[in-house]
């Protein structure tokens, strides 16, 4: 056994914690799960259905803790995992999962198989068997400070283009100040319009806000790629500047992942609890809103629809704030099939969209998204992650859809009551 295979199989040994072990105890067989992913819907191929691309895992648990099974190992009736095998099944845990979690939402009893596949790719990254793509992002980020190569030079250089467009100072390393921004690198490339509507609701509301130079990238590969101690250090570079600074709050930008890396995973890789609140701007403009800070005039008059980021509702439970949100600012609001929680994901998150090889099978697994906007009747599609955005904006490019992809804190931006005319 090569040295990289023995420590993916301990890997593997060590993430089975009484969770996975229960899991795969319980596991009916039922093959619900496969109906709920849209990799197998929209293939009809059996080897996506999500309790299959958990099988190695599944039987180094079962040669290890069972007694069946270590009983079948020291007779030799047990099939050990190979390096072979895991070079299979890389394909299938990183192209082929983007960590949704609908198929823990139809598991009768239970299962959590994104926390499975989370737990898995731990084992593939330490035999060597993680998308090149993956790497070379999640080294950018440990070394650079983001995937896509952004430099804190890059950022300056969008705040002065904010501040001449908005005439809004963008603060940077303001001390207690309310709020810690963080943006995804998409942000601040594609879509600088993001931090020109914060500019212009921080105003209005009132509120203090800052960017952070050692801690302005919210992506965190090493969530994606399965090693919790790049994610961790990925975390750790946004608890200490928050401490630092003595922020009440960071704030998730329009980006899944970076919710779920920071609100729910970052206490866990670090250890211990956050001498600050984690929020997503989706909770903090519902906020503003509800307190009156956030005034809006006017009602897009386009049919529009929402698509719920699977991190951000399904995983992260921010369904109802962006509806009460488009509420204000939506003439002609219209719901999805299979809306909020069990909405269908676009299929490109937990890091597949990093991957290139991944492209046609990404594309191929859009098709329930775009039957989704296609039954709304929409052009018009509002969303509240940069990495949903710009894999829709390209699959819909693809299948030559005519719609257009905001993000909701944009939208919002666009029908902001001015100070002058408050």
């Amino acid at each position: 056994m090569s040295a990289t295979l023995t420590k993916g199989i301990n890997s593997f040994k060590e993430v089975i914690d009484a969770p996975i072990a229960s899991f795969f105890s319980s596991c009916v067989h039922c093959g619900l799960c496969a109906e709920a992913c849209l990799f197998y819907t929209e293939t009809g191929d059996a080897k996506y259905t999500p309790i299959h691309k958990l099988e190695p895992l599944r039987r180094v648990w079962q040669q290890e803790y069972t007694l069946l099974g270590k009983l079948g190992k020291m007779l030799g009736f047990a099939k050990p995992v190979t390096d072979a095998e895991l070079a299979e099944w890389e394909p299938l845990v990183y192209d082929s999962c983007t960590l949704c979690g609908r198929c823990a939402m139809v598991c009768p009893v239970g299962n959590d198989l994104t926390y499975m596949i989370r737990k898995m790719r731990e084992g593939m990254a330490s035999s060597g068997h993680a998308p090149q793509d993956l790497i070379g992002s999640t080294s950018r980020t440990i070394t650079v400070g983001s995937p896509m190569n952004i430099k804190w030079a890059t950022v300056l250089a969008q705040i002065k283009h904010v501040q001449t467009n908005t005439g809004i100072e963008v603060p940077v390393e303001r001390q207690g100040a309310d709020f810690l921004v963080l943006m995804s690198s998409m942000e601040i490339i594609n879509f600088p319009e993001y931090l020109s509507a914060l500019s212009r609701i921080f105003k209005q509301a009132g509120v203090s806000w800052t960017l952070a130079a050692d801690a302005f990238e919210a992506t965190n590969s090493g969530i994606q790629i399965g090693v919790s101690d790049l994610a961790r250090e990925i975390v750790s570079r946004i608890v200490v500047a928050a401490e630092r600074l003595q922020v009440k709050c960071v704030i998730s930008p329009e980006c899944g992942h970076a919710f779920t890396a920071l609100r729910w995973e970052g206490p866990n890789l670090m250890g211990r609890s956050f001498g600050f609140e984690v929020k997503h701007i989706l909770e903090v403009l519902d906020e503003l809103h509800t307190a009156g800070k956030l005034i809006t005039k006017g009602k897009d008059k386009r049919p529009l629809t929402y698509h719920d980021p699977c991190q951000i509702a399904r995983r992260g439970g921010v369904v109802a704030q962006p509806r009460r949100l488009l509420g204000e600012v939506a003439e002609d609001f219209r719901e999805m099939p299979d809306a909020g929680v069990m909405n269908w994901c676009c299929g490109g998150g937990g890091g597949v969209s990093a991957i290139e090889r991944a492209e046609p099978l990404r594309l191929q697994a859009f098709k329930h998204k775009k039957m989704q906007i296609e039954s709304t009747g929409v052009q018009t599609l509002i969303t509240a992650c940069a990495n949903c955005r710009i894999v829709m904006e390209d699959a819909l490019e693809h299948y030559h859809m005519n719609i257009e992809v905001i993000g909701l804190t944009e939208l919002l931006g666009q029908y902001l009551v001015e100070d002058n005319a408050l």
